[in-house]
Protein backbone atom coordinates (compact mmCIF):
# COMPACT_ATOMS: atom_id res chain seq x y z
CA UNK A 1 0.00 0.00 0.00
CA UNK A 2 1.22 3.56 -0.97
CA UNK A 3 2.22 5.90 1.78
CA UNK A 4 0.20 8.68 1.19
CA UNK A 5 2.57 10.81 3.80
CA UNK A 6 5.59 10.96 1.59
CA UNK A 7 6.27 11.44 -1.87
CA UNK A 8 7.31 8.45 -4.15
CA UNK A 9 10.80 9.24 -6.16
CA UNK A 10 8.71 9.03 -9.56
CA UNK A 11 6.17 11.92 -8.17
CA UNK A 12 8.38 14.18 -7.08
CA UNK A 13 10.45 13.65 -10.77
CA UNK A 14 7.04 14.15 -12.48
CA UNK A 15 6.19 17.15 -11.11
CA UNK A 16 9.18 18.57 -12.59
CA UNK A 17 9.42 21.78 -10.46
CA UNK A 18 12.48 22.87 -12.65
CA UNK A 19 10.07 23.51 -15.77
CA UNK A 20 9.13 26.49 -14.17
CA UNK A 21 11.73 28.10 -14.78
CA UNK A 22 11.27 27.54 -18.40
CA UNK A 23 7.81 29.32 -18.02
CA UNK A 24 8.57 32.05 -15.66
CA UNK A 25 9.56 34.96 -18.25
CA UNK A 26 6.09 35.75 -18.50
CA UNK A 27 6.27 36.42 -14.88
CA UNK A 28 8.95 38.77 -14.80
CA UNK A 29 7.83 40.43 -18.00
CA UNK A 30 4.57 41.17 -16.16
CA UNK A 31 5.75 42.09 -13.20
CA UNK A 32 8.28 44.92 -15.04
CA UNK A 33 5.26 46.63 -16.65
CA UNK A 34 3.09 47.35 -13.28
CA UNK A 35 3.46 51.13 -12.06
CA UNK A 36 3.44 50.10 -8.68
CA UNK A 37 4.38 46.55 -6.93
CA UNK A 38 2.04 45.31 -4.41
CA UNK A 39 5.32 42.62 -3.29
CA UNK A 40 3.15 40.57 -0.61
CA UNK A 41 1.05 39.47 -3.59
CA UNK A 42 3.31 39.23 -6.36
CA UNK A 43 5.67 36.81 -4.22
CA UNK A 44 2.59 34.88 -3.28
CA UNK A 45 1.09 34.71 -7.16
CA UNK A 46 4.97 33.68 -7.79
CA UNK A 47 4.97 30.83 -5.41
CA UNK A 48 1.13 29.98 -6.67
CA UNK A 49 2.41 29.53 -10.09
CA UNK A 50 5.83 28.54 -10.32
CA UNK A 51 5.59 25.99 -7.09
CA UNK A 52 1.73 24.85 -7.13
CA UNK A 53 -0.61 25.79 -10.41
CA UNK A 54 2.52 24.56 -12.92
CA UNK A 55 4.42 21.34 -11.48
CA UNK A 56 0.55 20.05 -10.61
CA UNK A 57 -0.04 21.01 -14.57
CA UNK A 58 3.35 18.93 -15.55
CA UNK A 59 2.14 15.88 -12.87
CA UNK A 60 -1.36 15.25 -14.41
CA UNK A 61 0.13 15.86 -17.86
CA UNK A 62 2.74 12.98 -17.24
CA UNK A 63 0.03 10.77 -15.40
CA UNK A 64 -2.11 10.92 -18.84
CA UNK A 65 1.24 10.19 -21.27
CA UNK A 66 2.65 7.61 -19.03
CA UNK A 67 5.90 8.60 -21.17
CA UNK A 68 8.64 6.12 -21.97
CA UNK A 69 10.81 8.26 -24.01
CA UNK A 70 12.42 12.11 -22.98
CA UNK A 71 9.63 14.69 -22.21
CA UNK A 72 10.36 18.36 -21.27
CA UNK A 73 12.97 18.46 -18.92
CA UNK A 74 13.27 14.43 -18.61
CA UNK A 75 15.50 12.72 -20.76
CA UNK A 76 14.43 9.22 -18.57
CA UNK A 77 10.97 10.05 -16.69
CA UNK A 78 9.80 7.44 -14.39
CA UNK A 79 6.33 5.79 -14.58
CA UNK A 80 3.61 7.42 -12.53
CA UNK A 81 1.66 5.88 -10.11
CA UNK A 82 -2.01 6.79 -8.51
CA UNK A 83 -0.28 9.07 -6.18
CA UNK A 84 1.07 11.57 -8.36
CA UNK A 85 -2.95 12.19 -9.39
CA UNK A 86 -3.78 12.85 -5.61
CA UNK A 87 -0.71 15.04 -5.37
CA UNK A 88 -2.06 16.92 -8.64
CA UNK A 89 -5.19 17.43 -7.01
CA UNK A 90 -4.43 18.68 -3.83
CA UNK A 91 -2.07 21.39 -5.12
CA UNK A 92 -4.49 22.55 -7.36
CA UNK A 93 -7.02 23.08 -4.21
CA UNK A 94 -4.05 24.75 -2.02
CA UNK A 95 -3.32 26.91 -5.72
CA UNK A 96 -7.40 27.92 -5.96
CA UNK A 97 -7.54 28.95 -2.07
CA UNK A 98 -4.23 31.05 -1.63
CA UNK A 99 -5.88 32.63 -4.72
CA UNK A 100 -8.67 34.33 -3.04
CA UNK A 101 -5.73 36.37 -1.11
CA UNK A 102 -5.28 38.25 -4.55
CA UNK A 103 -8.31 38.67 -5.98
CA UNK A 104 -11.52 37.41 -7.67
CA UNK A 105 -10.02 37.54 -10.80
CA UNK A 106 -7.04 35.88 -10.17
CA UNK A 107 -9.10 33.03 -8.61
CA UNK A 108 -11.20 32.90 -12.17
CA UNK A 109 -8.02 32.91 -14.26
CA UNK A 110 -6.64 30.38 -11.80
CA UNK A 111 -9.14 28.00 -11.95
CA UNK A 112 -9.75 28.74 -15.87
CA UNK A 113 -6.05 27.31 -16.39
CA UNK A 114 -6.14 24.62 -14.25
CA UNK A 115 -9.16 23.56 -16.42
CA UNK A 116 -7.24 24.54 -19.43
CA UNK A 117 -4.48 22.37 -18.32
CA UNK A 118 -6.30 19.39 -17.47
CA UNK A 119 -8.72 19.47 -20.94
CA UNK A 120 -5.61 19.80 -22.90
CA UNK A 121 -3.87 16.50 -21.40
CA UNK A 122 -7.31 14.59 -20.46
CA UNK A 123 -7.90 11.30 -22.21
CA UNK A 124 -11.23 12.25 -22.61
CA UNK A 125 -10.91 15.59 -23.90
CA UNK A 126 -6.89 15.42 -25.06
CA UNK A 127 -6.68 18.91 -26.72
CA UNK A 128 -3.15 18.28 -27.27
CA UNK A 129 -4.29 15.78 -29.91
CA UNK A 130 -5.52 18.76 -32.14
CA UNK A 131 -2.69 20.65 -33.45
CA UNK A 132 -4.23 24.07 -33.56
CA UNK A 133 -6.24 24.39 -31.38
CA UNK A 134 -3.81 22.27 -28.56
CA UNK A 135 -1.01 24.75 -30.05
CA UNK A 136 -3.49 28.42 -28.97
CA UNK A 137 -4.49 27.03 -25.93
CA UNK A 138 -0.91 26.53 -24.74
CA UNK A 139 0.08 29.53 -25.56
CA UNK A 140 -3.13 31.90 -24.52
CA UNK A 141 -2.87 29.97 -21.02
CA UNK A 142 1.00 30.38 -20.30
CA UNK A 143 1.40 33.33 -22.34
CA UNK A 144 -1.99 35.99 -22.26
CA UNK A 145 -3.94 34.90 -19.33
CA UNK A 146 -0.99 34.20 -16.98
CA UNK A 147 0.42 37.83 -17.81
CA UNK A 148 -2.95 39.29 -17.01
CA UNK A 149 -3.04 37.46 -13.74
CA UNK A 150 0.65 38.34 -12.65
CA UNK A 151 -0.13 42.25 -13.59
CA UNK A 152 -3.51 42.34 -12.53
CA UNK A 153 -2.97 41.09 -9.03
CA UNK A 154 0.44 42.32 -8.21
CA UNK A 155 -0.85 46.17 -8.30
CA UNK A 156 -0.81 47.86 -5.54
CA UNK A 157 -3.23 50.72 -7.14
CA UNK A 158 -6.75 51.31 -7.94
CA UNK A 159 -8.22 47.36 -8.99
CA UNK A 160 -9.37 49.48 -12.18
CA UNK A 161 -6.31 49.65 -13.75
CA UNK A 162 -5.69 48.01 -17.36
CA UNK A 163 -3.84 45.36 -18.16
CA UNK A 164 -2.53 46.62 -21.44
CA UNK A 165 -4.46 43.83 -24.48
CA UNK A 166 -1.24 44.79 -26.28
CA UNK A 167 1.10 43.31 -23.71
CA UNK A 168 -1.01 40.46 -23.22
CA UNK A 169 -0.58 39.85 -27.11
CA UNK A 170 3.20 40.20 -26.80
CA UNK A 171 3.43 37.35 -23.99
CA UNK A 172 1.07 35.25 -25.97
CA UNK A 173 3.43 35.17 -29.45
CA UNK A 174 6.53 34.80 -27.31
CA UNK A 175 5.35 31.25 -26.01
CA UNK A 176 3.73 31.03 -29.50
CA UNK A 177 7.48 31.64 -30.95
CA UNK A 178 8.76 29.31 -28.26
CA UNK A 179 6.44 26.22 -27.91
CA UNK A 180 6.73 24.31 -30.89
CA UNK A 181 10.29 23.81 -30.87
CA UNK A 182 9.61 21.86 -27.43
CA UNK A 183 7.76 19.41 -28.99
CA UNK A 184 10.40 19.30 -32.15
CA UNK A 185 11.99 15.98 -30.63
CA UNK A 186 8.61 14.20 -29.49
CA UNK A 187 6.93 13.65 -33.29
CA UNK A 188 7.31 9.96 -33.28
CA UNK A 189 6.10 9.28 -29.63
CA UNK A 190 3.39 11.68 -29.78
CA UNK A 191 2.33 9.85 -33.23
CA UNK A 192 2.61 6.43 -31.33
CA UNK A 193 0.10 8.42 -28.89
CA UNK A 194 -2.04 9.37 -31.38
CA UNK A 195 -1.05 13.27 -30.58
CA UNK A 196 -0.22 15.53 -33.64
CA UNK A 197 1.14 18.73 -32.37
CA UNK A 198 1.93 22.13 -33.95
CA UNK A 199 5.75 20.87 -34.87
CA UNK A 200 4.66 17.32 -35.94
CA UNK A 201 2.10 19.61 -38.41
CA UNK A 202 4.60 21.52 -39.22
CA UNK A 203 7.96 19.19 -39.84
CA UNK A 204 11.39 20.07 -38.83
CA UNK A 205 12.08 22.56 -41.08
CA UNK A 206 8.51 24.03 -40.76
CA UNK A 207 8.50 24.49 -36.88
CA UNK A 208 11.54 26.76 -37.04
CA UNK A 209 10.43 28.83 -40.17
CA UNK A 210 7.11 29.50 -38.48
CA UNK A 211 8.17 29.93 -34.86
CA UNK A 212 10.89 32.88 -36.35
CA UNK A 213 8.09 34.23 -37.57
CA UNK A 214 5.66 34.13 -34.39
CA UNK A 215 8.68 35.23 -32.82
CA UNK A 216 9.72 38.30 -34.75
CA UNK A 217 5.89 39.65 -35.02
CA UNK A 218 6.35 39.17 -30.85
CA UNK A 219 9.70 41.14 -30.84
CA UNK A 220 8.22 44.25 -33.10
CA UNK A 221 4.71 44.60 -30.83
CA UNK A 222 7.44 44.27 -27.90
CA UNK A 223 9.16 47.10 -29.97
CA UNK A 224 6.51 49.27 -30.19
CA UNK A 225 4.95 48.74 -26.38
CA UNK A 226 7.94 49.73 -24.99
CA UNK A 227 9.20 52.39 -26.94
CA UNK A 228 5.32 53.88 -26.54
CA UNK A 229 5.36 53.38 -23.05
CA UNK A 230 8.65 55.62 -23.03
CA UNK A 231 11.06 52.79 -22.41
CA UNK A 232 13.40 52.45 -25.25
CA UNK A 233 16.12 51.85 -23.23
CA UNK A 234 14.56 48.95 -21.69
CA UNK A 235 13.99 47.43 -24.68
CA UNK A 236 17.28 48.08 -26.21
CA UNK A 237 18.92 46.35 -23.15
CA UNK A 238 16.26 43.85 -23.81
CA UNK A 239 17.99 43.12 -27.55
CA UNK A 240 21.49 42.00 -25.70
CA UNK A 241 19.88 39.37 -23.79
CA UNK A 242 18.11 37.79 -27.07
CA UNK A 243 20.68 38.28 -28.92
CA UNK A 244 22.59 34.21 -27.57
CA UNK A 245 19.23 33.16 -27.99
CA UNK A 246 18.95 33.86 -31.87
CA UNK A 247 22.77 32.63 -32.42
CA UNK A 248 21.92 29.42 -31.02
CA UNK A 249 18.58 29.46 -32.73
CA UNK A 250 19.79 30.05 -36.14
CA UNK A 251 23.06 27.73 -35.57
CA UNK A 252 20.66 24.80 -34.54
CA UNK A 253 18.09 25.53 -37.66
CA UNK A 254 21.31 24.98 -40.11
CA UNK A 255 22.14 21.66 -38.51
CA UNK A 256 18.78 20.45 -38.42
CA UNK A 257 18.50 21.42 -42.09
CA UNK A 258 20.90 19.10 -43.08
CA UNK A 259 20.25 16.35 -40.73
CA UNK A 260 16.71 16.11 -38.91
CA UNK A 261 18.89 14.36 -36.61
CA UNK A 262 19.82 17.02 -34.82
CA UNK A 263 16.16 17.75 -33.76
CA UNK A 264 16.82 15.70 -30.92
CA UNK A 265 16.56 15.55 -26.95
CA UNK A 266 19.71 17.49 -25.91
CA UNK A 267 19.31 20.27 -28.68
CA UNK A 268 15.72 21.53 -27.41
CA UNK A 269 16.78 21.26 -23.64
CA UNK A 270 19.90 23.50 -24.82
CA UNK A 271 17.66 25.59 -26.62
CA UNK A 272 15.08 25.74 -23.67
CA UNK A 273 17.61 26.23 -20.99
CA UNK A 274 19.28 29.07 -23.24
CA UNK A 275 16.04 30.66 -24.19
CA UNK A 276 14.45 31.10 -20.61
CA UNK A 277 18.19 32.14 -19.12
CA UNK A 278 18.54 35.04 -21.06
CA UNK A 279 14.75 35.98 -21.26
CA UNK A 280 14.84 36.06 -17.46
CA UNK A 281 17.27 38.32 -17.11
CA UNK A 282 16.49 40.43 -19.57
CA UNK A 283 12.67 41.22 -18.23
CA UNK A 284 14.69 41.20 -14.62
CA UNK A 285 17.02 43.86 -16.03
CA UNK A 286 13.88 45.66 -17.24
CA UNK A 287 11.91 45.32 -13.98
CA UNK A 288 14.96 46.54 -12.35
CA UNK A 289 15.53 49.53 -14.53
CA UNK A 290 11.81 50.42 -14.34
CA UNK A 291 11.43 49.97 -10.32
CA UNK A 292 14.95 50.76 -8.98
CA UNK A 293 16.65 52.74 -12.19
Amino acid sequence: MENIFSLQKSTLQLLRFHFSFFLMPVYWFALSQVPDVDWAKAILIFIILHLIVYPASNGYNSYMDRDETPIGGLENPLQPTRQLFYTTVIMDVIAVALSFAINTWFVICIIAYILASRAYSYRGIRLKKYPVVGYLTVILFQGGVTYFMVHYGSSDIDRSVDTNPEAMLVATLLIGGFYPLTQIYQHEADKKDGVRTISSMLGYRGTFIFTAVVYAVAVALLAHLLISSFQTTQFLVLQIFLLPILVYFFIWAAKVWKDEKEANFKNTMRMNLLASTYTNLGFITIFIINHHG
